[in-house]
């Protein structure tokens, strides 16, 4: 037989080779094809790359910074419910005329709300995180001054725009994250309820001095070593650039954002987002106002002295502990149905400081109304995170956080309105009110990630 028509020797991976027929890639397309491949393997090869220790130790730094943001937001929040009264004595003015430090406030933190998707976009979330530092610095030193009431009220506005920004890029910042948030999302509100613990300790104190205006001195210090950590964690960068700094993966966009559809059109023809948007604009007006208020309720209504102030701490302490302690129960009930079971406990709670006429017993009572009302903030941010398209949580968390955080204005300056018209009792039906119409938003809120179009 002739050698070349001799059978190929089994195992003998030459002579396979030599028998396998060679076809050469004559066609353009396929060329073109691995070409193609060859950047969309390298770039798969990039988008999987391990984190490193430096991306973990850089992630951490963010979160703390970010915890400190969130603490200066606090601190502003805790303060005035102390100062209510000595505002009164010290300008002669009614419960309406101070409510009009709320207007300021809700007006500020609107325009923030407003724009906060745009210029972050626009000039980078780094750059606005440390312009918001200043314009809240800039309203701390105007009510520092002592000055008028028209400039005091005037100092409300900036502090107000500066911490909408704040409060929206922290939010943002951490619903954006990989993997379960919740735990990060919770400690960085319990660092909250810290700074508004802390604040009325301060503000109480400095209410009993001549220079009660000085305290927010201490508002000027913190919120400018927030700006100072800003510069040096995000340098000015994008949320983007910062987020892969960390190692955080690209989020996947969404169809019509491939299609070209604009990001906000995406974001506000979701209804999820203004359910959880106005769920958050009650829910922190019932914070805020009680905080606010609850000093001047017991001075009132239940005789308290000047040491009621430290009442307000208490509220701000219980909703700090809360945030921690229960975040085993909200991960065992699901985060979903425990805001029922949190919002339910408050509302009995609150009707115990309305009905029952004990100086103690109120007092402890709005000690557990903070404990069970501290979860919920955390808890609606990191399910914005689990059910919107991950490519729209950071703007649509960022308005949810400032559209919110604007009810911390508009409530309390109705319950100003309504104790100047009546008394100051009023303010317990309100709470009530606010809370049976959190139970009714809730309701409506989606349960699953909603398909991203």
């Amino acid at each position: 037989m002739p050698q070349d028509l001799a059978a190929p020797v089994p195992g003998n991976g030459a002579d396979e080779n030599r028998s396998a027929p060679i076809t050469p890639l004559e066609s353009p397309k396929e060329i073109m094809a691995i070409e193609e491949a060859v950047p969309a393997l390298a770039q798969q090869e990039t988008d999987t790359q391990p984190v490193t220790k430096a991306m973990r130790h850089r992630a951490w730094i963010q979160f703390a910074t970010l915890c400190w943001s969130i603490f200066v937001v606090g601190w502003n929040d805790g303060t005035t419910g102390p100062l209510v009264q000595r505002l009164q004595e010290v300008y002669h003015v009614s419960y309406a005329v101070v409510s009009l430090i709320f207007i300021a406030s809700c007006v500020g933190f609107i325009s923030g709300a407003s724009s906060y998707l745009y210029v972050t976009d626009r000039f980078g979330f780094g750059l606005m995180v440390f312009i918001a530092s200043f314009m809240v610095a800039i309203g701390n030193s105007l009510q520092a001054s002592g000055s008028q009431f028209p400039v005091f009220v005037i100092g409300f506005l900036f502090v107000g725009f500066g911490a909408a920004f704040l409060d929206a890029g922290s939010n943002a910042f951490v619903a954006s994250l990989s993997g379960d948030t919740s735990t990060k999302m919770g400690v960085m509100h319990a660092i909250y309820g810290v700074g508004a613990m802390c604040a009325p300790l301060i503000s109480t104190q400095f209410a009993q001095l001549r220079r009660w205006s000085f305290g927010y001195l201490v508002h000027v210090g913190l919120v400018l070593m927030n700006a100072a950590f800003q510069a040096f964690t995000f340098r000015f960068k994008s949320e983007a650039e910062c987020l892969e700094e960390a190692g955080e993966p690209a989020h996947e966009k969404t169809e019509d954002s491939l299609k070209g559809v604009n990001k906000y059109k995406q974001i506000f023809s979701l209804r999820a987002v203004h359910l959880m948007a106005f769920f958050l604009f009650t829910y922190v007006g019932v914070e805020v106002t009680i905080g606010g208020w609850i000093v001047t309720f017991v001075i009132n209504e239940r005789g308290g002295g000047a040491s009621a102030g430290y009442i307000s701490s208490g509220f701000w302490g219980g909703l700090t502990i809360g945030r921690l302690a229960l975040l085993p129960i909200n991960k065992k009930l699901g985060e979903w149905r425990v805001i029922f079971l949190y919002v339910l406990l408050s509302l009995a709670l609150e009707l115990v400081v309305w009905l029952v006429p004990s100086l103690i017993g109120g007092a402890v009572a709005v000690s557990f109304v903070g404990f069970f009302l501290g979860p919920i903030y955390p808890i609606v941010m990191n399910h914005a995170g689990s059910v919107l398209p991950q490519e729209l949580i950071s703007g649509a968390v960022g308005w949810m956080a400032s559209f919110g955080a604007a009810g911390a204005a508009v409530f309390p300056f109705v319950t100003g309105a309504l104790a100047s018209g009546t008394s100051i009792n009023s303010l317990q039906p309100l709470l009530i009110a606010m809370m049976g119409l959190m139970l009714v938003i809730w309701a409506f809120v989606p349960r699953r990630r909603i398909k991203s179009t």
